[in-house]
C-alpha cells in the first residue's frame, strides 16, 4: 500500500503515464465467496480501506460482459508505463552519482576485512575487481545463486534453493470489452490465476498461468491456449473461440515452492560490512519498488 501511494505520487511528479482503472476480483462458487471475504478482511487490515465487496449485479453494471456471483472492487488499483518508470528511476540514480554497468558477470565474491571484493568479467572478457563496504544483491532470478557464491557470508543468508515459476501471457484477436482489471479469486497453487490486465494504452492481455521449469525459457506454447480459454470463460463466457494469441512470458523468482515471496535479508558484520539480499521479489514487486527502496535505505543507515 505504501508502495502504491509512493508510485502514484512519483508518476505524477515525473509525468509518467499511469491510469487508475480499478480492479474487480470475481467469485463464482461457494469456495470463492468465502475466500473473497478473507481477501477483503486482509485488504482492510493492510490499509486498503477503499476496497469493498459488491454483488454480481453491481459488478455487471460496471462490466456488462462479466459473469460473477460477487466481486471485490478496488477503485485505487491502476497501471503504469513500466518502461518510462525504469528510465526515470535510472536518470534519478545517475544524477545522484550511481553508474549502471550492464553485461558484467560476477565470477567470485568474498567478504574480507576491508570490504566485499567482487571479481567481474565484462562483455569483452576483460576482468576487474570492485571493493565495497555495502553490497545489495538484487539480481532477480540469479540472486540466490549470487548469495550462495559469496565467500564469508553466513549460510543463513544463502538460500538453499531457487525455483523458476514461469508465467505465460496471451492476447486476444478481438479487443476485450472491459474497462477494469479482472482477477479471479486466487487458488491454492501459489499463483493469482489467469486475469485480464490492461496497459496505459488500453491493450489487454491474459495471464499469467503457473508453469514450473528447470531452465530459463521465454517461449509461449500455443497449446496452453485451451487451458487459458477455460479459465477466462469462468468470468467472460463470451470469449470468442480460437481468439487467443501467444504473447510473451516472464519468470517469477522463488526460493520456496509453491509460495513465499519478498524475502529481504540484512547481514551487518562486526567490521562494518553490510550485505543486503533481496530475494523472491515478484509480483507486486513493481508496485512495492519505491517502498522497498525506502526500507533498504533504512537498513543501510
Amino acid at each position: 500500500v505504501q508502495g502504491r501511494d509512493l508510485l502514484y505520487a512519483y508518476a505524477q511528479n515525473k509525468y509518467i503515464p499511469y491510469q487508475k482503472l480499478g480492479k474487480l476480483v470475481v467469485a463464482n462458487d461457494e469456495d470463492d465467496l468465502i475466500k473473497l471475504d478473507q481477501i477483503l478482511a486482509r485488504a482492510h487490515e493492510n490499509g486498503v480501506y477503499d476496497a469493498k465487496k459488491i454483488c454480481g449485479e453491481e459488478a455487471t453494471r460496471l462490466e456488462p460482459e462479466l459473469r460473477c456471483r460477487a466481486a471485490l472492487f478496488s477503485p485505487s488499483t491502476g497501471v503504469i508505463d513500466s518502461y518510462t518508470l525504469m528510465q526515470s528511476l535510472l536518470r534519478d540514480a545517475e544524477a545522484a552519482g550511481a553508474m549502471l554497468a550492464l553485461q558484467n558477470t560476477v565470477n567470485t565474491a568474498q567478504i574480507m576485512n576491508d570490504g566485499i571484493i567482487l571479481e567481474l568479467t565484462e562483455r569483452n572478457e576483460e576482468k576487474h575487481k570492485v571493493k565495497a563496504k555495502k553490497l545489495i544483491n538484487s539480481a532477480g532470478l540469479n540472486a540466490p545463486i549470487l548469495a550462495r557464491g559469496i565467500q564469508g557470508l553466513p549460510n543463513a543468508f544463502k538460500p538453499r534453493n531457487n525455483y523458476l515459476a514461469k508465467g505465460n501471457y496471451f492476447t486476444c484477436r478481438e479487443k476485450p470489452p472491459f474497462r477494469h482489471l479482472i482477477y479471479p479469486v486466487p487458488q491454492n497453487s501459489g499463483a493469482l490465476g489467469i486475469h485480464l490486465t490492461l496497459d496505459v494504452h488500453g491493450h489487454a492481455k491474459f495471464g499469467p498461468d503457473l508453469q514450473w521449469i528447470d531452465t530459463e525459457s521465454y517461449d509461449v506454447d500455443p497449446q496452453r491456449a485451451d487451458a487459458f480459454s477455460a479459465a477466462i470463460r469462468k468470468y467472460w463466457p463470451r470469449l470468442p473461440d480460437n481468439s487467443l494469441i501467444p504473447d510473451y512470458a516472464g519468470i517469477r523468482p522463488k526460493i520456496q515452492r509453491p509460495g513465499g515471496d519478498f524475502c529481504i535479508q540484512a547481514f551487518h558484520s562486526t567490521i562494518g560490512i553490510t550485505y543486503l539480499g533481496l530475494l523472491a521479489i515478484e509480483s507486486p514487486g513493481l508496485t512495492a519498488s519505491l517502498a522497498i527502496a525506502e526500507y533498504v535505505r533504512q537498513l543501510l543507515l
